[in-house]
């Protein structure tokens, strides 16, 4: 299945079917894990390409193989790291809704970047605004060139994760 390609007005079903995956994912996990909705589609009033963003998060490395062993047994296939070293991702099973899941292990840097942008999105009106702003001046990428929306992206990803862990530790 093709990733959407366009940004799109926040929908109000996204909750729900971020709800649907975690009560088909959670009794296969290992004890200890959770899901969690990531990514823009967690940010209620945030324009987002539709596709979910779903961190399984274990409590420590040593549960990381139990959980890969889980995923797989529901038909996800694991895809590495794609360059993001503590986040490994898998590609959703067919006939499942276009999804991006992610294994992470609590606390670890990439859980830390996925929820701190989100709650900051959450509780900040004036982020929420920029990053959406920055979105869509990026969209057409998407159609054209998917790596350079990414990377372009990544400066105002940046910037807000440092306004979100000003006066933090």
């Amino acid at each position: 299945m093709e990733p959407p390609a366009e940004v799109v007005a926040y929908d109000e079903s996204w909750p729900l079917a971020f709800a649907a995956l975690a009560e088909r994912l959670a009794p296969a996990l290992p004890e200890g894990a959770r899901v969690e909705h990531v990514g823009s589609t967690a940010v209620p009033g945030l324009a987002a390409k539709p596709i979910l963003d779903v961190d399984v998060v274990v409590p420590s490395a040593a549960s990381l193989h139990a959980a890969l062993e889980a995923l797989a047994s529901l038909g996800y296939v694991h895809r590495g790291d794609l360059g993001i070293a503590g986040r490994e991702a898998f590609a959703a099973p067919s006939g499942s809704p276009y999804h991006h899941l992610y294994l992470v292990v609590d606390g670890s840097p990439p859980y830390r970047d996925h929820v701190d942008l989100r709650d900051l999105l959450r509780r900040d009106a004036s982020a929420r605004q920029r990053y959406a702003d920055e979105k869509h001046r990026l969209a057409p990428l998407l159609r054209t060139d998917r790596e350079a929306y990414v990377e372009q992206k990544g400066a105002i990803v940046e910037a807000l994760l440092r306004e979100a862990r000003q006066g933090k530790g």
